[in-house]
């Protein structure tokens, strides 16, 4: 391209074609109460968050479905 040329590209999108991003308030099980935004626009209910999931209260226990867990301590020891 020569010295002194410029490309100019424009973007053109589409108008009406992205849903609206709003404000929503979201209650957990625990009682939690707080806002995102969503583009479903209604209110959510969920199960756990941040303040209730073991992985951030550092709460974990170890769930032993049919004495898998022991099975394995007996066979390999309790590292």
């Amino acid at each position: 391209m020569p010295a002194g040329h410029e490309v100019i590209i424009e973007a053109v999108m589409k108008a009406d074609t992205h849903p609206s991003y709003t404000a929503v308030k979201v209650t957990c099980s625990c009682g939690e109460i707080f806002e995102t935004r969503s583009t479903s626009g209604a209110e959510l209910n969920i199960e756990v968050c941040s303040k209730c999931h073991p992985f951030y209260t550092g709460k974990q226990k170890m769930v032993d479905t049919g004495g898998r867990v022991d099975k394995f301590r007996q066979r390999y020891g309790n590292n």
